[in-house]
């Protein structure tokens, strides 16, 4: 049936080219082609922007000072386009109260349940709230974990406050605003030792409340409160953003564990107390998905009845996408952005809303091949219900569920930007297009297997969800870590973390401490090592080539743009006149270095400036980023830019000249093209061949194949893993009974089974 396109003419945003293409509405299209070649440019900086920024402009001025601000994207024109949501893998904002029962609205229908069906009645919703007085626990506060302060770490009590460094934490030095509220109280001697406090002294100094001082020196501000030092430090840093930036300093200070009062449930004893067929609201929130189900459907009070159907709808919905293995009581800072992603699905998979699109951006992301298939269930379930689907995506299997599909390419960067295919899938295999020629490719295990140079024996591992687990780990050589979602993979590599004596480097794909200045060229150090180059060249100060210092274009301070307020109206940004969105001066521009100035150096991408800077030092950290398949990115590209999968190759490149180190790489193929994980296999076997030990937590069985050794964890998430499966070399995995990746595993290979090429073949 015929139900219309979303037309698109010419979008040049990024490294689009001039691209024009109709999307057929109602249908699930993916967006194939190399990391880098424009399928987020397409998708979410030129449809899902015009659609946000359009619907914001339907709403008074006045709302729309409150709403997100969408510039326009670079495109000519785009005709029938939907309201469009954006499922992406952005997590949940940390927050210690937040847990998956909150996020998804479900642990507010279970205080509802038990509030009506619960004996003996206690009391209304909200006393069933751990972020309520009346329902959290009073120890712990509705955190479910409590932290001891080691006082003598934070404060050295043989010095007096007029001493340096007293109290170790950043606001509390001397002359600082936090120690001026001791110093100014007019309470203490500050020359005094604290040891030498008396008993009143030291009560008032650690442990008073927050008071109004009687009688205040002059210098005392005037609506201040004085607060004893270890009050302060639980009230306005531990557990707060500022406690999490300094996270590093408190880890040796402050010892946290399971409230002993509450039992990490968070709810206090009276809400524990009210029980339906004999479990309380924190006793449901504990168990995993399926069970919480089961309990639901065990409740016979006709009461509940409305109640029990919505909350099964909503618990059937998270089960049908593969989370079943979560609780309900599971922190929302756990999650990977993979899970976050999935419950943003499950949740739209029930909503009344039709005719939308959905953008997605790589669903498949640190799925097992087993999770995929339930994936692709809730995916067909939002085109059913009349939606647009539009998907970012490298998986085979996804890529086959595809009503259409749109191949980007031919490259990366620069390199990219164009439609090389739009299609069906046979039509795409029969391209001869990158990506077709990748999907039809089966490759066999490889043949000459490196030896382990020694065996780690990591004894009977309970942390998280494993149950007591003894297994060897192999050293020098390449390990896959393999097994379904929370299964258990990432827990046996913390735990092996922690005893491994000799230290281990964890390459993941959280920020790496990135904002809107910071670049590759920064993070790598390449781009001191330019200002250096300019600066000897002109023989004048490297200031002069930062658009953060004297370089900055005056008229934007190095921005390149210039916003302007409208009142109550969006500001408007427009590229800076002067400098041309450049950010740097006309005097900083007419310094050159091989015929180039500093903005046209720093635009060049990683394989420009190698060509460029040829046989010069910083060349071998630009190599590094190449030999990551990276080399597309500009040296001024901000880092906010870029994906998790891309940021972690980044951290990556900083590692690469290490030799007899043990590398814990997780879920490294994340948001890469088959093509991009034949690069980045040849580059981990060149880590180990340096000696080095790689773990590779990982769902691929293209990396599977390339291994020295598999270890899987299972059978199933949650309470269903935590074991160990299988443990051997990949070629012995088919006919294994017990693994559930053997049949995905087996069905990749070509009928030899077997590599011809030596070690590291790819």
């Amino acid at each position: 049936m015929e139900c219309g396109h979303i037309s698109i003419i010419n979008a040049y945003e990024n490294n689009l080219k001039n691209i024009s293409l109709k999307i057929p509405k109602k249908l699930i299209t993916v967006f194939t082609g190399v990391s880098g070649s424009g399928k987020s440019s397409l998708c979410l900086d030129t449809i899902a922007a015009e659609s946000r920024r359009e619907l914001n402009e339907t709403f008074p001025s006045f709302v729309q000072q409150f709403l997100p601000k969408y510039g326009r994207p670079a495109v000519e024109h785009i005709a029938d386009l939907p309201v469009t949501i954006v499922i992406d893998q952005k997590k949940p904002a940390p927050n210690t109260r937040s847990t998956v029962g909150t996020y998804t609205d479900i642990y507010s229908i279970l205080r509802l349940l038990f509030s009506r069906a619960g004996h003996p009645f206690i009391g209304y919703s909200d006393v069933f709230s751990f972020n309520h007085p009346s329902g959290s626990c009073p120890r712990c506060g509705g955190t479910g974990v409590v932290s001891d302060l080691d006082i003598h770490k934070l404060v050295d009590f043989d010095k007096s406050l007029n001493d340096e460094d007293t109290i170790h934490f950043p606001a509390f030095g001397r002359g600082l605003w936090r120690w001026k509220r001791y110093a100014y109280s007019g309470l203490f001697d500050l020359d005094k030792k604290i040891k030498d406090y008396s008993p009143e002294e030291l009560e008032l100094f650690l442990y008073s409340p927050q008071i109004r001082l009687k009688n205040p020196p002059s210098n005392w501000p005037k609506s201040a409160k004085f607060e004893g030092l270890y009050t302060r430090m639980y009230r306005s840093v531990i557990n707060t953003p500022e406690g999490k930036r300094f996270a590093h300093i408190l880890d040796d200070m402050v010892t946290s564990y399971e409230c002993p009062e509450c039992h990490g449930s968070r709810v206090n004893e009276k809400v524990r107390s009210c029980l339906i067929n004999g479990k309380n609201i924190a006793d449901v929130t504990a168990m995993s998905i399926p069970e919480a189900m089961d309990f639901i459907s065990g409740i016979t009070d006709p009461i509940a009845a409305d109640i029990k159907r919505e909350l099964s709808r909503r618990l059937g919905a998270l089960a049908q996408i593969g989370l079943g293995y979560l609780s309900l009581s599971r922190a929302t800072g756990t999650l990977s952005g993979g899970e976050a992603q999935r419950i943003k699905i499950a949740k739209y998979i029930n909503s009344a809303l039709t005719d939308m699109a959905y953008v997605l951006d790589e669903p498949s992301v640190g799925l097992h091949p087993k999770d995929i298939s339930l994936l692709k269930d809730s995916l067909c379930a939002l085109r059913d219900h009349g939606n647009t689907v539009l998907i970012v995506e490298h998986h085979r299997d996804v890529i086959k569920l595809a009503d259409h599909i749109v191949d980007m390419g031919p490259g990366a960067g620069a390199d990219g930007g164009n439609i090389v295919f739009e299609g069906t899938y046979d039509e795409l295999l029969a391209s001869g297009s990158l990506t077709g020629e990748m999907l039809k490719k089966k490759t066999p295990f490889k043949k000459l297997l490196r030896k382990p140079s020694g065996w780690f024996s990591l004894e009977s591992a309970s942390l998280h969800n494993l149950k007591n687990v003894s297994v060897k780990l192999p050293l020098g050589v390449m390990t896959v870590i393999a097994g379904v979602a929370g299964s258990g993979k990432s827990s046996l590599m913390e735990a092996f973390s922690r005893r491994f004596g000799g230290g281990t480097i964890f390459i993941g794909q959280k920020d790496i401490g990135i904002n809107m200045r910071s670049t590759p060229a920064t993070y790598l150090g390449i781009a001191d090592e330019i200002r250096a180059l300019f600066a000897a060249a002109n023989r004048t100060a490297a200031a002069w080539f930062s658009f953060n210092s004297k370089g900055a274009c005056p008229a934007c301070g190095g921005s390149g743009v210039i916003v302007s307020g409208m009142a109550f109206m969006d500001s408007i940004e427009t590229v800076c006149d002067l400098c041309g969105g450049r950010r740097y001066s006309q005097e900083a521009l007419a310094f050159k270095y091989n015929g180039k100035n500093i903005a046209e150096v720093m635009d060049m991408s990683a394989d420009e400036a190698y060509g460029f800077f040829r046989d010069k030092p910083l060349c071998t950290k630009l190599d590094s980023l190449r030999r990551v398949g990276l080399g597309y990115l500009h040296l001024n590209q901000s880092m906010t830019t870029l994906s998790g999968g891309e940021l972690q190759r980044v951290k990556l490149a900083s590692h690469l000249f290490e030799h007899g180190s043990v590398f814990i790489l997780d879920e490294p193929t994340d948001g890469l093209h088959l093509d991009d994980i034949k690069t980045l296999l040849k580059l981990f076997n060149e880590l180990t061949d340096a000696g080095n030990t790689l773990f590779l937590v990982e769902h691929s069985v293209d990396i599977m194949k390339e291994a020295d050794y598999i270890i899987e964890l299972g059978p199933g998430g949650g309470r269903a893993g935590g074991e160990i499966i299988f443990a051997g070399i990949p070629s012995d995995m088919p006919a294994s009974k017990t693994s559930v990746t053997a049949p995905y595993l087996a069905a990749s290979l070509p009928d030899a089974g077997y590599s011809e090429g030596g070690k590291g073949s790819i």
